[in-house]
């Protein structure tokens, strides 16, 4: 089991920036986490993905130079450090954990993630 839950959404200005928590426990060594946002009207969007404990990174292209991914050295918060914020990024984010590994074709898909974290808003004004 592991268990995650976000904080630090918020209601930001274009351009600005803002950090997002997720507390992670539980049995994770070895698993992927990922931030995946969902705005109305869009299906759910991976932002990005760190592996524990190797810490490698992957990102969506539209957040590539803007968000990073990372974890503390006590492995139990994942972060999502977000700058330059854009209108389009308001969404709510969860994060997620995929207990089977580092596995570049599924990093992307929602569907392989079996635990999720109750979500955060995130709302950039222009």
């Amino acid at each position: 089991q592991v268990q995650l839950v976000e904080s630090g959404g918020g209601l930001v200005q274009s351009g600005d920036s803002l950090t997002l928590t997720c507390a992670v426990s539980g049995r994770t060594f070895g698993t992927t986490l990922a931030w995946f946002r969902h705005a109305p009207g869009r299906e759910r969007e991976f932002v990005a993905a760190i592996s524990f404990p190797a810490i490698t990174t992957h990102y969506t292209d539209s957040v590539k130079g803007r968000f990073t991914i990372s974890m503390n050295d006590a492995r139990n918060a994942l972060y999502l450090q977000m700058t330059i914020l854009k209108p389009e990024d308001t969404a709510v984010y969860s994060c997620a954990a995929d207990r089977r590994g580092w596995r570049p074709a599924a990093l992307t898909l929602p569907s392989e993630y079996t635990y999720w974290g109750q979500g955060t808003q995130v709302t950039v004004s222009s």
